[in-house]
């Protein structure tokens, strides 16, 4: 007997299916993504000095020591200060990137930058993968685009926070944003 009809996965994981906990390529290299490597656009990154984030579902003792951004079509020009972010569910900063200044990000180039600290995960869940960029030209991302959360308690699947950020990730992600473009992220 079921009560689920045909779903068979865990009803508590709403976004399971974004996991790579499980399957049997993950098992080689460690590494989680957001996004599935389908159906995917070039799609804006948030403004000078914002801070997009969006969440990375990742497993209990799970070890991140690197976060992975894609950019797309546009290339960074002039870029000042940047870097990648790790921020727990409750959107406190774990560990950041080192601030990259003015070094080049090309277009249609992975990005992998390594965290200050690595981050040994202690409970599964939705945690928070974010960039920052201050320059002339923001550089485009591959992503998806993204639906408005409709019922109560849906987090944003990609939301931009802060102004004039330049080489320190905020301590929180406060007052955050819907955006309509998600990136993928990869954490390894």
């Amino acid at each position: 007997m079921t009560v689920l009809g045909h779903y068979r996965g865990l009803v508590r994981n709403d976004l399971a299916w974004l996991s790579t906990a499980g399957r049997p390529d993950a098992d080689a290299v460690f590494w989680r993504a957001n996004l599935p490597r389908t159906g995917l656009d070039d799609v804006a990154a948030a403004a000078s000095g914002v801070m997009l984030s969006t969440p990375l579902y990742l497993e209990e003792s799970d070890l991140v020591t690197n976060l992975s951004f894609i950019s797309a079509a546009t290339a960074a020009a002039s870029p000042t200060n940047y870097w990648f972010a790790l921020y727990s569910p409750a959107g406190a900063l774990l560990a950041q990137t080192a601030d990259q200044t003015s070094t080049a990000w090309a277009a249609d180039t992975v990005k992998t930058l390594p965290l200050q600290t690595a981050q040994r995960i202690t409970r599964s869940g939705l945690y928070y993968a974010a960039f920052a960029m201050a320059g002339s030209t923001i550089p485009t991302l591959v992503g998806t685009g993204t639906a408005k959360p409709v019922l109560t308690g849906e987090s944003n699947l990609a939301q931009t926070s802060g102004s004039g950020l330049t080489t320190t990730a905020p301590a929180t992600i406060a007052s955050p944003a819907f955006k309509r473009q998600a990136p993928l992220v990869l954490a390894s």
